[in-house]
């Protein structure tokens, strides 16, 4: 146990160094004497950002000093045991181990969380590919799997637009997943995602192979600008065909809003957003123009981010719609990706929410390329 801690010890501090935490409470100082200088309120656009740069900084300080704590605290409940040996305490420290190494996993992990956007909420829209029930019925499974982790990790998880499927499953569904750091987390999500497994669709009872695609995107906010012009916005409404409730299938409170315009690079683009999940027509309308001005804006960030590959001459693959995971149900359960080679046996687990290992060694990833 000894050791364990040490090691725990050290990662805290080796955290620490690369989070720059002396030079982090520097620029906080330098922001709240910003902050209480005369006319500080005169500019209130520099104002808020001062505001948001002094929490950001305030947060990460604060959970590493919590960190710090914790592990101070450890050490000193071995050094009570080592004096006077007590089963009740040896418990205790073990919780406080597995504790401690659980909160400094979840920080070291957002500490890979660098984009600009990353701190975003995400939105997830799902669509099954070819072969019908089976895909509808794949693309379902998913929409649970990526509720239930984020209701595993504390996010506040929306359904913003439901689209059944004729037999079961889903035609397409999409997620808002609101929390710090939301998109940083899933935006590696991005991607056809395989299931292999016997169909309970096949009374032969053979194997199927089926495809879903995710598509995640950061959730903007009045702090980004989006321009669209009101005439480049067609909008059409239908009965929506959501889980239920009173107006289903009555009123045509569904939303679609459908974008044609032109990217900064000048390409033309057509971009669709729908919300079905609203009690109003209205209230649809402006979820959907949120999510449209969204997926604007992440066709931008990826001309931006091609820019800038292209310049460093960098030559990675990085193509939204790449097959990315596969999951296997039988004849052995396997669930593996593709990108960073990262298998877990347990599917249950996987399917339940249990992403964690595959966002870890995909943010990794990202790391060792861009070092």
């Amino acid at each position: 146990m000894q050791e364990k801690i040490q090691s725990l010890l050290e990662r805290v501090d080796t955290l620490g160094r690369f989070l720059d935490i002396p030079g982090r409470k520097e620029k906080i100082a330098k922001l709240n004497e910003e902050r209480l200088a005369p006319g500080f309120w005169d500019n209130p656009e520099r104002a808020r950002e001062v505001e948001k740069q002094i929490a950001e900084e305030e947060s990460w300080v604060a959970a590493w000093e919590q960190l710090r704590r914790q592990a101070d605290d450890v050490q000193t409940l071995l050094e009570l045991q080592q004096e006077e040996p007590d089963a009740n305490l040896e418990e205790e420290i073990a919780r406080e181990v597995a504790r401690l190494e659980q909160q400094l996993d979840e920080l070291e992990l957002r500490s890979l969380l660098t984009d600009p956007d990353d701190h975003r909420n995400a939105i997830l829209t799902i669509h099954p590919g070819a072969g019908g029930t089976e895909s509808q019925d794949w693309a379902e499974m998913l929409l649970r799997m990526y509720t239930r982790w984020g209701e595993r990790h504390g996010y506040d998880v929306e359904l913003l637009e439901y689209q059944a499927g004729d037999v079961a499953g889903i035609k397409s569904a999409t997620l808002r997943i609101a929390g710090p750091y939301a998109y940083g987390y899933l935006k590696g999500e991005s991607g056809v995602h395989r299931l292999v497994r016997i169909s309970p669709f096949d009374a032969s009872g053979r194997r199927h192979t089926s495809f879903a695609s995710v598509f995640v995107y950061p959730e903007i906010d009045d702090s980004i600008e989006v321009d669209i012009r009101p005439d480049e916005i067609e909008m059409q409404t239908f009965r929506s065909g959501g889980k239920g409730g009173q107006n289903v299938n009555k009123v045509e409170t569904g939303v679609r809003l459908i974008w044609h315009g032109k990217l900064s690079n000048g390409e033309e683009a057509r971009v669709v957003a729908e919300c079905t999940e609203e009690r109003s027509q209205l209230q649809n309308r402006q979820r959907a123009l949120t999510m449209l001005k969204s997926r604007i804006y992440q066709l931008e960030r990826e001309i931006r981010e091609a820019e800038k590959r292209k310049r460093e001459s960098q030559k990675k693959k990085i193509e939204w719609g790449s097959q990315i995971r596969s999951y296997v149900f039988q004849p052995y359960t396997m669930v593996n990706d593709h990108r960073t080679e990262t298998k877990v046996t347990d599917v249950q687990a996987v399917m339940d929410g249990d992403l964690d290992p595959f966002i870890r060694a995909y943010l990794l990833s990202q790391v060792n390329e861009a070092a």
